[in-house]
Parts: C-alpha cells; sequence; structure tokens
C-alpha cells in the first residue's frame, strides 16, 4: 500500500502533462502511486501521453478513463474512490 496517492486530473493539457507527471513519477518518495484520470479529452495526444506512462511505469501509475467529460470534481472523485495511499496529493495537470 503506498503512502501517498497522488491525484492527476487531465482534459486537454497535452501541452503541459508530460513536465506534470514527470514531476510525480520522479519524485524521491519512492512510497507513491500516481493516479491519473482523463476527463474524455477531446485531445489525443493526451491518451497517447498517459498510455505511455501507465506502459513505462506500471508500478507507480494507475489510470482511469471516463467516457464523457464529468468534469474537475468528478474526475478527482473517481481518483479518491480508487487511492490507495494514506495521504492523497491533488495535482493540477499544469502544475509541476
Amino acid at each position: 500500500m503506498p503512502k501517498v496517492s497522488i491525484i492527476v486530473p487531465v482534459y486537454d493539457v497535452a501541452e503541459y502533462l508530460r513536465r506534470c507527471i514527470d514531476s510525480c513519477v520522479y519524485q524521491t518518495l519512492a512510497d507513491i502511486e500516481v493516479i491519473i484520470v482523463n476527463d474524455s479529452s477531446p485531445d489525443n495526444r493526451d491518451e497517447v501521453i498517459i498510455s505511455e506512462y501507465e506502459r513505462n511505469y506500471p508500478e507507480k501509475v494507475r489510470v482511469f478513463r471516463h467516457e464523457k467529460n464529468l468534469g474537475l470534481g468528478e474526475a478527482r472523485n473517481t481518483a479518491i474512490q480508487n487511492a490507495q495511499g494514506e495521504f492523497l496529493l491533488f495535482c493540477d495537470s499544469d502544475d509541476f
């Protein structure tokens, strides 16, 4: 069970997404999970990036996908309901 769950909702942010996820995956604290929620982003580049991290970091990155856009709150709720960490951290997809 990870100590910290980092929650990253994604919607139309391909320009910033790699930097954001890199900053989460490469934390010095190893006992983390990064939960990415693709909130039905219209930009396919988001999904390409998310799939890359899901494939390359299966021990750290968990991905959930909404079939339709439900908004930031629901994306965070999806992640919260599936988080395994003792602590939650919210990271917007344009943050690092």
